[in-house]
């Protein structure tokens, strides 16, 4: 194996694993207003993420630099042709980033309301152009022979797109519903295991069609049993939601969330970005590399700060892992 088809397949690997941690962790944004009935109940929920939030989103740091590092090309295409989706992510993270820490901060009704409609809004947004970025990058945008994207806005909002954003966001939420079955106790707990029933079938139907779709247009060997492992840990992760098996259901809700974006990734390698103009200028994890020396080095860091970031987070995950509910939080939160 080449060093940039390794670098390929690890940078899919962040990718895949800040979907897997940020997803659940959109899904309980999005869920502060789906699932909760008051303010209480959504206190509850903002907790079962609070000490795991921000240490997910380190995951979209180490995947943009790595592109960045080992893909210069590819991040400069996709950072520049992408900008404007990507800065609403940007500025939906940090206002979301904020509104977690402020929100408790004063007593206020408007105060804390104003807060948690930015914690609902700038996680339903995300999650959303999340699925419309990755479409687009898997099934080609606009690129000239220069490497410059050469589209707008317009080309990135194709149908195909718009139905990978609302399959992330319905997934996403899926996964928030399980993660916050198996992380509260009480009604809440119940409610959030008939969502997740409800959303479940939801994604499931959007799903079939965007990777059948995907299969179809940029799939290959690789790809299909991507596609099959998806769609039968999602109807499996219902199954064990439907018998009270939180655990089971959230590794399966998570395996669904891997082997989807293992599909776009397989589907897509050996490009990085294809063009839709001309396949000649599409490009590939050879063309758009940066030097072996540059990626050896890299190979060297990754090798020595990847396992200590692994561990400290499985820590963290375990030092945090009691279910919570509505008796655990005081009463003038």
């Amino acid at each position: 194996m080449h060093l940039h088809d390794f670098w390929f397949l690890l940078i899919a690997v962040l990718w895949t694993g800040y979907f897997f941690l940020e997803g659940f962790d959109f899904g309980i944004g999005v869920l502060t207003k789906a699932l909760a009935r008051d303010r209480t109940e959504r206190r509850v929920l903002i907790n079962t993420i609070g000490p795991v939030w921000d240490a997910n989103e380190v995951w979209l740091l180490t995947a943009g630099g790595a592109t960045f590092a080992a893909f210069p090309d590819w991040y400069a295409t996709l950072f520049s042709g992408f900008y404007l989706p990507l800065l609403v992510v940007l500025v939906c993270l940090i206002v979301r980033g904020v509104a977690f820490e402020y929100r408790h901060k004063r007593d206020g009704e408007r105060w804390q309301r104003n807060w948690e409609h930015a914690i609902f809004w700038c996680s339903l947004i995300p999650a959303f152009l999340w699925g419309v970025a990755f479409a687009n990058i898997v099934r080609g945008v606009p690129i000239g022979p220069d490497k410059n994207f050469t589209g707008g806005v317009g080309d990135l909002l194709s149908p195909y797109a718009l139905l990978g954003g609302l399959l992330t966001l319905v997934l996403f939420t899926f996964h928030g519903a399980v993660f916050a079955a198996l992380k509260t106790v009480g009604d809440i707990r119940h409610r959030a295991r008939a969502f997740a029933a409800r959303s479940g079938l939801a994604a499931g139907v959007l799903a079939v069609v965007f990777l059948a779709w995907t299969q179809a247009d940029a799939g290959n060997g690789r790809s299909l049993p991507a596609l099959v492992v998806a769609v039968a840990a999602l109807a499996a992760a219902l199954v064990m939601n439907g018998r009270g098996r939180e655990g089971w259901a959230f590794a399966l809700s998570g395996l669904t969330v891997v082997a989807a974006f293992a599909t776009l990734f397989l589907a897509l390698f050996p490009d990085v970005m294809p063009s839709s103009s001309n396949a000649e200028w599409s490009l590939t994890v050879a063309n758009a590399a940066s030097s072996p020396y540059t990626l050896r080095i890299m190979t060297w860091v990754a090798g020595f700060a990847t396992p200590v970031i692994l561990a400290y987070q499985a820590w963290t995950y375990w030092v945090f892992r009691q279910r919570i509910g509505t008796q655990h939080i005081p009463a003038a939160h």
